[in-house]
């Protein structure tokens, strides 16, 4: 089993940051790509970022400028910076991260619990 805690969300003015993190525990032999996605209500959960084992990254264009994604392979964490927040902003992001449990690399996905984002305008 694995687990994916994500922690850093909470309430925030509108112009400004936060910083999330999400770590991974568990039968971990090795990770490929972690990420961000989040969901706003009423709405299909949407890419934010992903960063490859080798620091490789993506971001929709909609997401590039404000927020990047980095990681910590020793710590198998992904960090996801947020800037110049809006209040469209406002969903649940859950952490993503690609796992194999030994040296077969048969990926899995795996998901965090979501944590909440709000942007006050």
């Amino acid at each position: 089993q694995v687990q994916l805690v994500e922690s850093g969300g909470g309430l925030v003015q509108a112009g400004g940051s936060l910083r999330l993190s999400c770590a991974a525990s568990g039968s971990i032999f090795s990770i490929n790509r972690m990420g961000w996605y989040r969901q706003a209500p009423g709405k299909q959960r949407e890419l934010v970022a992903t960063i490859t084992s080798s620091g490789s990254t993506n971001y929709p264009d909609s997401m590039k400028g404000r927020f990047t994604i980095s990681r910590d392979n020793a710590k198998n964490t992904v960090i996801l910076q947020m800037n110049s927040l809006k209040p469209e902003d406002t969903a649940v992001y859950f952490c993503y991260a690609e796992i194999s449990a030994d040296s077969t690399y048969r990926w899995y996905a795996w998901w965090g619990q979501g944590t909440q984002v709000t942007v006050s305008s």
